[in-house]
């Protein structure tokens, strides 16, 4: 990967950074980081769903898994908020190599594996609703102790900052997947599996790095988010709601791409902040425009937003896909 590989991500990371020192209010910075966090969340899915092509509807265990150990082991075992965060990834990635490898040993695809990654999830959510470890129903707060050490700053844009740090590395990660061998066999399996082992590639081992992959990253927005909202309990770490976003910003950005997440998250959320606001603040509103978005880009540019005309045309220009091979 050159360096010119890397410089529309520079680009795009140097311009987000410099956002909170506009003069931006602490409620904006608030809706930034959770955006963040959501296009990390959809980045991580698009690894497995995007450049895989393995459709999951149950990223929220990965999120969860992630959350809940970096909650759990500040607060039982009292770990470094560094430490604690590490480990949910790497937990995470278990939790993918775990569930993937049940899955597509099985030749589950499609989907069934969409199907299976949800079920994973629900029973995720029934546990940590019912175990002590995590607090039951009545979930877990972390206490308030501003510090590096505890990963909870007085200026929020230092923490903004730093969620912003997470997403340039997944963005790299899918700028190097576009380019590398590693991408080009995870692309082979995903537009014709069968044809892919013929050339000898090792579908199962790709397939299983891939969510792997696309967990740790999933598990990191949860780690970032508990962070962020010091509370955690079933519902938010494993519920339906970060599975659907997840996927949602992949697919309106466009999806199989290193910014679709990216500019997926950024619409959609900029979209139903607006939509609320001038609403009135009347509940699901958000949701409603979420659902509109969805079946216009479907109808009208399924290639996302990224594969409209003025990006695509500019994309041809630098040599770059903006689609997925089988788009």
């Amino acid at each position: 990967m050159s360096a010119r590989d890397l410089l529309p991500a520079i680009l795009a990371l140097a311009l987000l950074a410099a956002l909170p020192f506009l003069g931006l209010s602490g409620s904006v910075l608030n809706f930034l980081v959770t955006t963040l966090i959501i296009a990390l969340a959809g980045l991580g899915w698009n690894v497995l769903g995007g450049f895989g092509g393995q459709y999951s509807f149950g990223h929220a265990a990965f999120f969860g898994t992630g959350a809940y150990a970096t909650a759990i082991l500040q607060m039982k075992l009292g770990w470094n908020a560094w430490g604690a965060l590490g480990a949910g990834i790497g937990l995470g990635a278990l939790v993918g190599l775990a569930i993937g490898y049940l899955s597509f040993r099985a030749g589950l695809r499609g989907s069934y594996f969409a199907l299976v990654t949800l079920a994973f999830a629900e029973v995720f959510r029934i546990l940590a609703n019912a175990a002590d470890v995590t607090g039951g129903a009545a979930g877990l707060l972390l206490p308030l102790r501003p510090g590096l050490a505890t990963l909870q700053f007085a200026d929020r844009k230092l923490f903004y900052l730093l969620v912003l740090a997470f997403v340039g590395v997944a963005l790299l990660i899918s700028r190097w997947l576009e380019r590398s061998r590693f991408g080009a066999h995870l692309i082979a399996v995903r537009e014709n599996e069968e044809a892919a082992r013929a050339l000898g590639v090792d579908a199962l081992a790709v397939k299983l790095r891939a969510i792997a992959l696309s967990a740790a990253i999933t598990g990191a927005a949860g780690g970032l988010y508990v962070q962020s909202f010091l509370y955690l309990d079933a519902g938010v770490a494993y519920g339906t709601w970060i599975s659907v976003e997840a996927l949602l910003a992949p697919i309106v950005g466009g999806i199989g791409t290193a910014f679709g997440p990216l500019v997926g998250a950024l619409a959609l959320q900029g979209l139903g902040e607006v939509t609320k606001h001038l609403a009135g603040g009347i509940p699901g509103v958000d949701l409603v425009v979420f659902g509109a978005c969805l079946i216009a880009v479907i109808a009208f540019a399924p290639q996302g937003l990224l594969g409209l005309r003025p990006f695509r045309r500019r994309c041809k220009a630098r040599g770059e896909r903006t689609v997925p091979v089988g788009a």
